[in-house]
């Protein structure tokens, strides 16, 4: 794969570069491409913001992929998005399959629009809540070079262990309200791809680990908001010390912490003349496991409006400060919140802030919104066709699944605009009552617009009858004919 750095000026702690598995990087421009047909001006205002990313040929080939991804159900190939627009018969074909394995566009750059759309729409003040995940895509052949063999967090359990040949990706969401529905959704805006161990090799390449791409990518963040304050929610594969460390000064950062973890004190103050390193930890704390079952420990009561399941939730709860310290590794300051549910569903947790100054329930609060990063995976494999893709290039491999994830937030942005709002509705039945309106809802409303203008004209003779064109007519039938 080409490689390219996105340099990451202004942020003091050094990390590796991010290359071409960042998305979608530059390449070579193809002279091939020739002009498209007319996108649907709704469609070409929409993407505005995008126009100047793309040259002129390819920016028409673009808008006509987004629009026939957006109609297309089903697989999310690009034979399924031409199909879907028309232009099953284009001898020019190629050209549409070259805007993902030739065409020169930057990820990052677009990466950095969408998050910059998203907080303007969504959370123009206050603190940015970041949740940051990794995700598997269930792909085979010998043609996807940096697949890898994973445990699958979805048919896997805590007895059961299923592995899968995949790609592996970490995705960074913005997790910001929407106004339709009372939980915070998560919109992707930068999709990386982290390339399985045996690729390294292969490619005598240092393998990254995880919390290697996750460090670069929350770092970038702060760059590309530099005066916001960040908070950064991840699960327990990114509770690594030197994770931590790279952060810290950064954004904050809540994640999950073992109940074993090796806590301390601080480090006490250096006596004048004493000689030596100065002291990392101090005396050593009790391990959190044994403050759960130690009968000297203080619990409060805590009412969480939503819990997992939007469920309200009564929690006990301790908390305290410490020094996670682990030899090798530099020590982190830490605010730490152990929880306990009074009816014994539930098991007892641990978690983990870097900002000392939190209280306890903006600590669970914040951890809570992790939940909607699962949902966004979820929707996006149901109605955007994650893992349907059949790119075999690197790099349309590495274009394809980020674009699909950043299609997540921009029908999410497209149905907050005020042309979107009024068909935007609740899919209910009189056996099943939807009070909040879900992706499956925002998609539906773009695509109502979509498909009745300009296309669909109501007869003047009679109101109730809609005119259609044959080829829309033939169109339609198709698409419902193949939508499984």
């Amino acid at each position: 794969m080409p490689q390219r750095s996105l340099g990451l000026k202004g942020v003091k702690a050094r990390s590796p570069r991010l290359d071409s598995t960042v998305a979608m990087t530059r390449h070579r421009p193809s002279s091939s491409f020739a002009a498209a047909p007319m996108a649907p001006s709704i469609i070409t205002a929409l993407m505005a913001p995008f126009r100047s990313f793309f040259t002129a040929p390819v920016w028409d080939h673009v808008l006509a992929l987004v629009t026939g991804m957006t109609l297309a159900p089903g697989k999310r190939t690009v034979s399924a998005a031409l199909r879907v627009i028309g232009l099953g018969e284009a001898r020019d074909f190629a050209r549409y399959h070259h805007v993902l394995s030739r065409a020169r566009w930057n990820s990052a750059a677009i990466g950095r629009k969408l998050l910059l759309l998203i907080l303007d729409r969504f959370a123009p003040d206050g603190p940015i809540v970041i949740g940051i995940d990794d995700t598997i895509e269930r792909r085979w052949g010998h043609k996807i070079a940096a697949r890898g063999i994973y445990r699958d967090p979805v048919r896997s359990s805590q007895g059961h262990f299923v592995k899968t040949s995949g790609l592996r990706w970490l995705a960074v969401m913005a997790m910001v309200p929407v106004p339709w529905t009372r939980r915070r959704w998560a919109l992707p805006f930068l999709t990386i791809l982290a390339p399985s161990e045996r690729y390294a090799a292969a490619h005598r390449r240092r393998h990254k680990k995880l919390t290697d791409w996750a460090r670069q990518a929350i770092l970038q963040v702060r760059r590309w908001a530099p005066k916001r304050s960040i908070v950064v929610v991840a699960d327990s594969s990114f509770s690594a010390l030197d994770l931590i460390a790279a952060v810290r000064r950064h954004v904050c950062l809540v994640t999950r912490l073992r109940l074993d973890a090796n806590l301390f004190a601080p480090a006490p103050a250096r006596s004048p003349g004493q000689l030596g390193r100065p002291p990392k930890k101090g005396r050593p704390l009790p391990k959190l496991s044994q403050a759960l079952e130690s009968k000297a420990t203080r619990w409060a009561k805590l009412s969480m409006p939503y819990w997992y399941g939007d469920q309200r939730c009564i929690l006990e709860f301790t908390t305290g400060t410490a020094v996670w310290y682990h030899a090798g590794l530099p020590p982190a300051p830490i605010r730490w919140v152990l929880t306990r549910d009074p009816t014994g569903v539930r098991d007892p947790q641990a978690f983990l802030c870097t900002n000392t100054a939190a209280t306890p329930f903006e600590i669970l609060a914040w951890f809570v919104h992790r939940w909607s990063v699962e949902t966004t995976f979820q929707e996006c494999r149901a109605h955007l066709g994650v893992e349907t893709g059949r790119q075999w290039s690197d790099l349309a491999i590495a274009r394809m699944t980020p674009t699909l994830f950043g299609m997540f937030s921009l029908v999410t942005l497209w149905a907050a605009d005020p042309t979107f709002v009024a068909c935007l509705r609740p899919r209910s039945a009189a056996w099943y009552r939807k009070d909040e309106p879900t992706f499956s809802d925002a998609i539906a409303a773009v695509r109502r617009l979509l498909w009745s203008a300009p296309n669909l004209s109501m007869s003047r003779l009679d109101p109730d009858r809609v005119e259609i064109p044959t080829a829309l007519w033939q169109r339609l039938t198709e698409t419902l004919c193949y939508a499984a």
